[in-house]
């Protein structure tokens, strides 16, 4: 797989309803994960969206999530660019360089859904998320 950029929006509790928006306006295929999916969470939070991705005909590929339980939303804070793809040489090159002279928010190490993932502010104010797909996946 190649690697990809795209942004990834951040939303306050709305996260499937604008997705599914864009849905309409752009057209293409829609993924959403919940919390509970991913983790098994339970409670009013477990319906909130951990993982949204719109791919559409056109190649645009946009990606979002609710903010995190624990996490304040901010409007300010509400979008990061994407790296992801299954090169992780590649990839882990990218998180060094973005990362270097920054503030690293989550190191990069293997989460939950079995990807290696990562983000930080570069050291210009841009926030990052890189994503190394799980070839087992």
């Amino acid at each position: 797989m190649t690697s990809i950029l795209n942004p990834y929006l951040s939303f306050d509790g709305d996260a499937r309803a604008a997705m599914e928006r864009y849905q309409e306006v752009f057209g293409g295929d829609l993924s959403l994960n919940t919390y509970g999916e991913a983790g098994g969470m339970s409670g009013p939070d477990a319906d909130k969206i951990m993982h949204a991705m719109l791919q559409t005909p056109n190649g645009f590929v946009l990606m979002g999530a609710d903010t995190p339980p624990g996490m304040t939303f901010s409007r300010s804070t509400s979008f990061a660019v994407s790296l992801s793809g299954d090169d992780e040489a590649e990839l882990r090159g990218y998180w060094e360089k973005l990362s270097e002279g920054g503030t690293v928010s989550m190191t990069m190490e293997k989460q939950m859904w079995g990807d290696v993932f990562g983000a930080c502010t570069d050291r210009f104010g841009v926030p990052w998320m890189v994503d190394i797909t799980d070839p087992g996946a």
